[in-house]
């Protein structure tokens, strides 16, 4: 003989009914089958709203009854669409009583326990009977028991408990003499010794079929939901859960109290002792394997069987030094809570008998304030403790395994995961026997949790990045192409989930939780919202998922003044706009501490040289104790490139025009051409160096003509390009009388820094200086004569962009 359970979403439709009758003719073939139904899915809730509305004398109420009724009259039909009078004649004298009973609500204007129970029981009554019915129609050999004539308990309405002895007796007695091959029993539903209906309390319909499972001592018990069987955590939040193929009793009934609701802890109660297997099966794909619950699962080799958590907590902390030492305070604070039937989900005390943190239902909280503060008032009054104090829209999420005491280091993954991500842990607890490891945080922090712990402990350590982007010009646009052509290559071998979550250009921008189809990005993003960058932060902040990163591909000042607001939320930033790091040192070194306080890196490597590696090998220097002496480079890739093009039998203005239309300037040439950005570049590199230094203590000797330099617009300063013509000639011209080449170069040398155009002669490392490439050369303590070089093509679309790729790659492989 077989126990199974159906719950409300099992049994929720005339599809899923005829699913679960499939399933029981199957069974049928070979054994006897018990099957125990809950409500039809949703039906509890509308009779409870009922109940409710009736008790307000709110007329609302008859319209839920009409839904109910129309709800079950059309499932009907369609299960038995024919020689259906006699259920439909059941069904709706079933429903008359019923609405009898709500007009005594409406009437009365009271729904007492006892009433409520009665009430609701009309739902596993109406369904169990539809079901049995809809079988014997089928010409299938099945009957339904009222469980009400079997399940007896006492009169603690809303939560009875059981009489066993009686109970197992009936049980027994009835299915001796049973002949059918399937019985239909509503689940949730009992009788008092004194005949009164009672309900087994939430999770009943589990509570029910684990009492005949246990009595009747089958060989295991099967729950059917619409899931298969338990998941490492909750799938609806982590897409990557799986589901748990066994499972240790003990487990299943942690991972339950803390929210797992595919089973209701005191289900695993009758069966515990007699070691009765539980499984957890799938009505929507029988087929599949589901989980197994039972002793067998103790000796599994992983330490962390699930994540779960609960919604809806308030965290209500006592305080106070006459706390310290007094015997039986715990004593008079649980009891004063007993009294107002609250349930403590968690507890965790300080060492010092300070403090005491109570988690509790967030609409239990007030309750709970009132009743305490009333209990300790004379404390209070004399300041020996303090009010509580509520802190509610929390969570707990729990860490569950049988192995986990085994483990060296479980806490420390869980808090350094929580940690890196910026979740605050607002309460810790941890049974004596290491089985569960649970924390309070904030509500709108859990989805980023459990996708980050999920990770930490369940997955191939993958790493999934969620990059927001912003500025897909020409830079950008490459950096999009480059992440859709390596995210293969990165998941395979890096183990790096990249996702581009959000983009934008100076019009539209467009987002997708789930990651963007890179395949048509560019369509997505015209047929975005309407940009703006306040907008693109606050959706980004929004989204809270893990490792988020922002990437600024833009030279917009406006971009960097939020970097402050992405860093306080635990958002990285990869840059290439200067702006931020050569602002003013304050806002430098601010930027620099918010991205240590949140655990948020800053990275900002294509400030300088685009793609090549000039910042980090400089902060390998710094960090390994070396002390930089002097700096010397070329640093901008547009200039070298227009000074190397640059010649007697060409024209400085066509130079610069190739130079833009090659994306190696800015959008606006004069901050290349005026210094400005290699002045930036050289200050970045300072500070980076240790140096406190702000952007007009360089010393900028422009090459530009006056009339250049006073230009108000782009076209301007085209213009005199053209008309300064012989200027620049000029300049030519004295370079290669003294057999030079014109370089843009920068230099720091003992806290001074300058930029300027200089004539480099023969033999000079800079001399042959080819392209758009750039040069850095370290002088240090230990490269005091022979600088550590570092050259390559330092501007261009597809290396800068190769520069921010490889830090956003750097965050993945932290």
């Amino acid at each position: 003989m077989k126990v199974l359970k159906f719950g409300g979403t099992s049994v929720g439709s005339s599809k899923n009914i005829n699913n679960v009758i499939n399933i029981l003719e199957d069974y049928s073939k070979n054994d006897s089958v018990i099957c125990v139904v809950s409500a039809v899915g949703g039906i509890t809730d509308k009779l409870l709203l009922a109940g409710k509305l009736a008790q307000n004398k709110d007329s609302e109420y008859s319209k839920v009854f009409t839904t109910i009724k129309d709800i079950h009259l059309s499932i009907i039909n369609e299960l038995i669409p024919n020689n259906n009078s006699n259920v439909i004649a059941f069904v709706e004298e079933n429903l008359k009583a019923l609405k009898s009973l709500l007009e005594g609500i409406y009437l009365i204007n009271e729904l007492s326990p006892k009433t409520s129970d009665k009430l609701v029981s009309y739902g596993e009554l109406l369904s169990s009977f539809i079901i049995a019915e809809t079988m014997k129609s089928k010409g299938l050999s099945a009957e339904r028991k009222n469980s009400q004539e079997l399940i007896i308990t006492n009169s603690n309405f809303t939560k009875a408990e059981v009489n066993y002895s009686i109970t197992n007796k009936n049980i027994q007695d009835y299915f001796k003499s049973a002949s059918q091959k399937i019985t239909i029993l509503p689940g949730f539903v009992a009788n008092s010794t004194l005949g009164e209906q009672t309900t087994l309390g939430r999770g009943g319909s589990d509570f029910t079929a684990a009492i005949v499972a246990a009595a009747l001592k089958v060989k295991q018990l099967e729950i059917w939901t619409d899931v298969s069987g338990m998941f490492t955590t909750n799938p609806k939040i982590v897409k990557h859960a799986y589901p748990i193929e066994e499972i240790s009793y003990q487990e299943a009934m942690e991972l339950s109290h803390f929210g797992a609701k595919v089973l209701y802890p005191p289900t695993v109660q009758p069966v515990l002792d007699l070691e009765i297997p539980i499984f957890i099966k799938n009505t929507l794909d029988p087929k599949a394997a589901g989980t197994k619950i039972s002793n067998d699962a103790i000796n599994s080799n992983k330490p962390v069987k699930g994540i779960s958590n609960i919604g809806n907590i308030a965290l209500l902390t006592l305080e106070g030094s006459g706390m310290i030492g007094i015997p039986g305070f715990s004593k008079r604070l649980f009891e004063t809570l007993s009294q107002e039937k609250i349930n403590i989900i968690l507890i965790t005390q300080a060492s010092s008998e300070h403090s005491i943190c109570l988690g509790v239902e967030a609409k239990d909280a007030q309750i709970a304030k009132k009743a305490i503060d009333t209990a300790f008032e004379n404390e209070i009054a004399l300041h020996k403790i303090e009010p509580i104090i509520i802190e509610d829209k929390l969570s707990i999420v729990a860490l569950v395994g049988d192995n986990m005491k085994n483990h060296q280091g479980i806490s420390g993954k869980l808090f350094s995961a929580l940690g890196k991500n910026n979740v605050n842990v607002r309460a810790i607890a941890q049974g004596a026997s290491e089985k569960n490891i649970s924390v309070v945080i904030a509500e709108n922090d859990v989805k980023k949790a459990l996708n980050v712990l999920h990770e930490q402990f369940f997955e191939s350590k993958t790493k999934q990045l969620n990059v927001f982007i912003t500025g897909v010009g020409n830079v950008g646009e490459r950096l999009v192409e480059q992440i859709k052509q390596q995210r293969k290559y990165l998941k395979e071998n890096l183990k790096i989930n990249l996702r581009v979550i959000g983009l934008s250009n100076s019009r539209k921008m467009v987002f997708d939780e789930h990651g963007l189809n890179l395949n048509v990005w560019k369509e997505l993003l015209a047929n975005g919202e309407q940009a703006s960058l306040q907008g693109f932060f606050e959706k980004t902040k929004a989204f809270n998922l893990r490792n988020s990163i922002f990437v600024d591909v833009t030279a917009n000042k406006d971009v960097a003044d939020l970097y402050a607001q992405y860093l306080r939320e635990s958002i990285s930033i990869v840059a290439c706009n200067k702006i931020a790091c050569s602002s003013d040192f304050a806002n430098y070194k601010e930027l620099k501490r918010l991205s240590l306080k949140y655990n948020a890196p800053f990275l900002f490597e294509t400030n300088v040289g685009a793609g090549l590696p000039v910042i980090d090998t400089l902060n390998n220097l710094v960090a390994s104790g070396d002390k930089i002496k002097s700096i010397q480079a070329v640093l901008s890739g547009s200039l070298n490139f227009v000074f190397n093009n640059f010649n007697d039998t060409t024209k400085f203005y066509d130079i610069v025009k190739q130079a833009a239309a090659e994306g190696y300037t800015e959008p606006d040439p004069r901050i290349d051409l005026s210094g400005v950005d290699v002045a930036r570049k050289i200050l970045i590199l300072a500070r980076e160096s240790g140096v406190e230094m702000n952007l007009e203590d360089i010393k900028n000797e422009s090459f530009l003509s006056e009339a250049g330099l006073k230009s108000d617009t782009v076209d301007d300063f085209y213009q005199t390009l053209i008309d300064d013509e012989d200027h620049y000639q000029s300049l030519y011209a004295s370079a290669k009388a003294n057999n030079c080449q014109l370089k843009y170069v920068a230099k720091f040398d003992n806290g001074n820094a300058s930029v300027s155009l200089q004539e480099i002669p023969v033999g000079h490392p800079f001399y042959n200086l080819e392209g758009s490439d750039n040069i850095v050369m370290f002088y240090t303590e230990r490269y005091p004569k022979q600088p550590m070089i570092i050259k390559g093509a330092g501007a261009g679309a597809d290396v800068t962009a190769s520069g921010l790729f490889a830090d956003i790659i750097r965050l993945g492989s932290e």
